[in-house]
């Protein structure tokens, strides 16, 4: 199955029904007088969370959903019947974003969650509601207003706990293949993850967390370069990140300038996702002499000044994977405890995740802005664009 995590849809909810304009005619009833019923209500629409959905693929294939219309009134006081409803099912992990205003309207975060999108026209009346004693035959109707029309965007975000991000060929893809059940490509060259993967770590018959392979980053990444800006977005889901970076690269780069050409990215795609929790991971620490290791480690965290926890694995090999797993573990069921017990803790939270939320639609909107202008369909000047216009504090709400 392909993966597609954004994409954009039109929807549009039901007209409402007309009024009716009707006068009771029967046998022996002279002037019986307006009986016009009111229309339909028109369907709105709504978007529901589903566990089993991993990708926006099927939004691919189509663009456009209505819900129905209601329908016109009748004589004899009868309304017409309301339109129904349209439910459309996405992923949980979507960010609904409104094209024309870049307005987030909702996070789709858990099962069965449901969004309205579009709202329904309201029904118009029928003349039995304009009689009075000074018009007793009224000939005034209300139409059914128009249902609301969106153009929306899709973003879907992985949902995990733990989001591995370092430079390709770091080994996070083998990291994932040896402490869950995930299988992703795993390959000698650069760029063999192209998507997202989750993979559950099991620690115990009720315990567990979700870690995600992001793709690998480079420098640029924050500004489209590779596939950074594209799944940069998915670490905003995450609590703690782990930067895998290979002591022992085969093209003989810097393990330090790689860190710190990430954590660069990092802060130039989100500030508030450059301060979630960042955990240093040394891998590959197999590929050179045990003599040697500590030496390496020791040089790397001296150059980075690195003040934050350090790991030392071999993830093909499996070895301190499992110290690793053991202290992500413990931090993750601390902070859920915390957030559940302290309640300015769990506001900060949700403030932290809000600000990247908004951070991360504006870096994806000025390098949506910068194609536009790039490609010739808009002139900067026209458009008012100014890339600096992003780089300032972005407003949210919570």
């Amino acid at each position: 199955m392909q993966f597609v995590d954004e994409t954009s849809i039109t929807v549009e909810a039901g007209k409402g029904g007309n009024g009716c304009l009707s006068f009771r005619r029967e046998k022996f009833v002279p002037k019986g007088g307006p009986d016009g019923g009111d229309g339909g209500h028109g369907g709105s629409v709504y978007l529901i969370g589903d566990e089993s959905l991993n990708t926006l693929i099927d939004f691919k294939f189509q663009r456009f959903y209505k819900a129905q219309n209601g329908q016109p009134g009748q004589g004899r006081q009868m309304s017409g019947k309301a339109g129904e409803d349209l439910h459309v099912k996405v992923p949980v992990g979507t960010t609904v974003i409104d094209e024309d205003t870049l307005e987030v309207i909702a996070d789709v975060t858990a099962e069965g969650q449901v969004v309205l999108v579009a709202q329904g026209g309201r029904r118009g009346l029928g003349n039995i509601h304009f009689k009075s004693s000074t018009n007793r035959a009224p000939r005034r109707t209300t139409s059914g207003t128009e249902g609301e029309r969106r153009k929306l965007r899709l973003e879907m975000k992985v949902m995990a706990d733990v989001g591995l991000l370092g430079m390709p060929n770091a080994g996070k893809s083998t990291l994932i293949r040896s402490v869950s059940a995930a299988k992703p490509k795993v390959a000698d060259y650069p760029f063999t993850t192209l998507v997202p993967n989750l993979g559950v770590v099991k620690l115990g018959t009720h315990e567990h967390f979700v870690m995600a392979d992001v793709p690998g980053l480079i420098e640029g990444a924050s500004d489209g370069a590779g596939l950074g800006l594209r799944f940069l977005k998915h670490l905003t889901r995450t609590r703690l990140l782990l930067h895998v970076v290979d002591a022992a690269p085969f093209d003989e780069s810097d393990p330090v300038a790689s860190v710190t050409a990430i954590a660069e990215e990092l802060e130039s795609f989100s500030p508030a996702l450059s301060e979630l929790p960042r955990w240093l991971v040394i891998n590959k620490l197999d590929l050179l002499p045990e003599a040697e290791r500590e030496a390496r480690v020791e040089d790397i965290l001296a150059r980075l000044a690195w003040q934050g926890p350090v790991y030392r694995i071999a993830a093909i090999a499996g070895d301190g994977t499992d110290a690793l797993v053991q202290a992500a573990h413990r931090w993750l069921t601390e902070q859920r405890q915390l957030e559940h017990e302290d309640e300015a803790f769990a506001e900060r939270e949700r403030e932290m995740r809000a600000r990247m939320e908004a951070e991360s639609v504006a870096r994806v909107e000025a390098h949506q802005a910068r194609l536009r202008v790039k490609r010739g369909e808009v002139a900067a000047e026209d458009d008012d664009f100014d890339d600096d216009d992003y780089d300032v504090e972005v407003e949210y709400t919570r």
